[in-house]
């Protein structure tokens, strides 16, 4: 079997084991979305979800969030971690977007990534799930699975997302970004797998391995 073959019968497998993987942040439109991700850095997303219910209510859009002041915004996002240098981001960044896009988050992978604060992850999290552009998303989870499955060797995230772009088709790459971190999160955990209680250990490249856990 070839090895997208492979990889597509084990993410289907996935697929089917986690039918409501979902972008877990909470959002109402693509400015929320893209704040929330880059609040998300080094955050899990249950404490972003609880900051941006204050920050979303004080600041809720990008002409809020530009007028504001530095240490309002640290103020209210001070619990995600590194809150200065995301404080900043996050005012530049409004700033870029009604300077340079009218209000409004782009919609284009070049154009986000020009925004302060954003990155490739954050790019193809808001044109996956904002904008329904398909978007392979490269966090630690789908990162750690995608060398696990054998589906890359690199460590570099940037490499990574090429090389599951090539490997799996493009209509199911945000879907599938949000079901890697599902089984990231329940049960392909770092720093050890539990290999033992998982249902697509079979389709697994690791089966054999860790199955004491």
């Amino acid at each position: 079997m070839k090895k997208s073959e492979q990889a597509l019968q084990l993410l289907q497998a996935l697929e089917d084991l986690y039918p409501e993987a979902h972008c877990a942040l909470l959002y109402q439109n693509p400015w929320q979305l893209l704040v929330a991700t880059i609040l998300s850095a080094q955050c899990t997303d249950k404490r972003v979800n609880i900051v941006t219910a204050t920050l979303f209510k004080r600041l809720p859009g990008p002409e809020q969030l530009a007028a504001a002041s530095q240490a309002e915004v640290e103020e209210i996002i001070r619990t995600t971690g590194f809150f200065r240098n995301k404080a900043k981001n996050l005012i530049s960044c409004a700033n870029q977007v009604l300077l340079r896009h009218q209000g409004e988050v782009p919609a284009d992978l070049d154009a986000l990534v020009a925004l302060s604060g954003v990155g490739r992850k954050t790019a193809n999290v808001v044109l996956g799930n904002a904008y329904q552009i398909p978007g392979m998303v490269v966090d630690t989870h789908v990162k750690r699975l995608a060398r696990r499955f054998g589906w890359t060797k690199s460590d570099n995230p940037e490499q990574i997302e090429k090389e599951l772009s090539r490997l799996l088709p493009k209509a199911r790459w945000t879907q599938s970004s949000h079901t890697l971190i599902a089984h990231g999160r329940a049960l392909c955990k770092a720093p050890v797998p539990y290999c033992s209680t998982c249902p697509v250990i079979e389709l697994c490249p690791r089966r054999g391995v860790d199955k004491s856990h």
